[in-house]
C-alpha cells in the first residue's frame, strides 16, 4: 500500500511541475495547444477553447504542448515571447515542485510526527558496529529510547535480535549488549535518538514548513556535488519504493515527508543545464541574451534529443544498480 501511496504521489508531483508551466503560459497569454496526464498513446481527450486536456496511457506524469515550443514562426508562439517570459514559464514548473515540497513537509508538522528510536553515532569497535548495526537505522517495535535502553540492560552478556529498518529494508541484527562497557559508551556502544512530534499549529506549520524545505533544497544541491565522488550512492525508482515501504513502517507521516523530500530532489535537478531539463533551456535562453540571437529550432530540437537519450540511459543503469541491490 505504501509503495502506491507513492507512485500515485510520483506522478502528482510530475503533474504539479507541469501544472506550472501550464499557469504561467496561460497567464502570458501563449497557445497551449495540450496539457496531458500521462504520455501517449491517447487514451481520451476533450477540447476546451483552444487547449486539448487529455488523458494518455503510460501513467508516468503529464505534459504541456506550447505553441511554436521550437519554431519562432506561428502567433503566440513560446519562442516569440520575450525572453524574460520564457523564463518564468520555464522556472514556473521548479517553483511549483518546491511549493509542493513545502506544503507536503508542513502536512507532516500539523499531523506530529509518530515517535520512533532512531541509531545515533556507532562507536568504532563496540557491539552495534560488530553486529552490522548503522546510524539512522530504526529500531522497530519501540517508540522510546529509554524503553529500549531497559530492554538492552535487561539482556546483558546475552543474545539479543534486534529489528531495524535501514533504506527501506527490514533487517534482523543478533548483538550481544557488553555487561561491563567503557566509560560513556553503552552497552550496545551507540547514542540514540528519539524521533516524534506533536502536532504543530497553523501558523508554525508553515514557518516550519518552510525552514525544512529550504534546508532540504540546499542538502539535495550539496548531496549532488558529493555524487560526483560517490555515482554510487545514486538511487532510482525501485531505491525510491524500498526506502517507501520502510517509511511506512514506521508511520504515514513518514511517506509525505518522504514525497515532500522527493518534491524538491525533482525541483533541483530540473535546473540542472542539460537541455532537456529546464536548468538547460534557460541556459539557452542566457546565451541568447548575451548574443543578441535565438538558436535555430533544429538545434534545440538536436540537443534535447540527445540529452533525452544520455537521461534515458542514466535511467536504465541505475534502474539495474537497484535491481542488483535486491540480490
Amino acid at each position: 500500500m505504501t509503495e502506491l501511496i507513492v507512485f500515485g504521489g510520483l506522478v502528482l508531483l510530475v503533474l504539479v511541475h507541469e501544472l506550472g508551466h501550464f499557469a504561467a503560459a496561460k497567464i502570458f497569454g501563449m497557445y497551449v495547444e495540450e496539457f496531458g496526464i500521462g504520455f501517449p498513446p491517447r487514451l481520451f481527450s476533450k477540447k476546451c477553447g483552444e487547449t486539448r486536456y487529455s488523458v494518455n496511457v503510460v501513467p508516468l506524469g503529464g505534459f504541456v504542448k506550447l505553441h511554436g515550443e521550437l519554431d519562432s514562426t506561428p502567433s503566440r508562439s513560446f519562442m516569440r515571447e520575450k525572453a524574460w517570459k520564457r523564463a518564468i514559464v520555464l522556472v514556473a514548473g521548479v517553483v511549483m515542485n518546491f511549493l509542493a515540497g513545502f506544503l507536503l513537509f508542513s502536512a507532516v508538522l500539523w499531523m506530529g510526527v509518530p515517535p520512533a528510536v532512531f541509531i545515533g553515532e556507532v562507536t568504532v569497535g563496540g557491539p552495534a558496529e560488530v553486529a552490522g548495526l548503522r546510524q539512522g537505522d530504526i529500531v522497530n517495535g519501540f517508540t522510546d529510547p529509554n524503553a529500549f535502553m531497559a530492554h538492552v540492560k535487561k539482556n546483558r552478556g546475552k543474545k539479543l535480535s534486534l529489528s531495524v529498518t535501514r533504506s527501506g529494508i527490514i533487517e534482523t541484527i543478533t548483538i550481544v549488549p557488553r555487561v561491563s562497557p567503557p566509560k560513556g559508551e553503552g552497552a550496545l556502544g551507540v547514542t540514540l535518538v528519539g524521533g516524534g512530534a506533536a502536532p504543530a499549529g497553523l501558523w508554525d506549520g508553515l514557518y516550519g514548513g518552510f525552514i525544512m524545505a529550504s534546508g532540504t533544497s540546499w542538502a539535495v544541491i550539496t548531496g549532488l556535488i558529493g555524487l560526483l565522488s560517490e555515482p554510487e550512492a545514486v538511487m532510482g525508482p525501485l531505491g525510491i519504493f524500498r526506502v517507501a515501504s520502510g517509511a511506512g513502517a514506521v508511520g504515514f507521516a513518514y511517506v509525505l515527508q518522504l514525497l515532500g523530500i522527493i518534491s524538491l530532489n525533482l525541483a533541483v535537478l530540473n535546473l540542472l543545464p542539460i537541455p532537456a531539463l529546464d536548468g538547460g533551456r534557460l541556459l539557452f535562453l542566457l546565451i541568447e541574451k548575451i548574443r543578441r540571437k535565438q538558436f535555430s529550432p533544429q538545434f534545440e530540437a538536436r540537443m534535447q534529443g540527445i540529452s533525452f537519450l544520455f537521461l534515458f540511459l542514466l535511467i536504465v543503469g541505475v534502474t539495474i544498480k537497484d535491481v542488483t541491490a535486491f540480490f
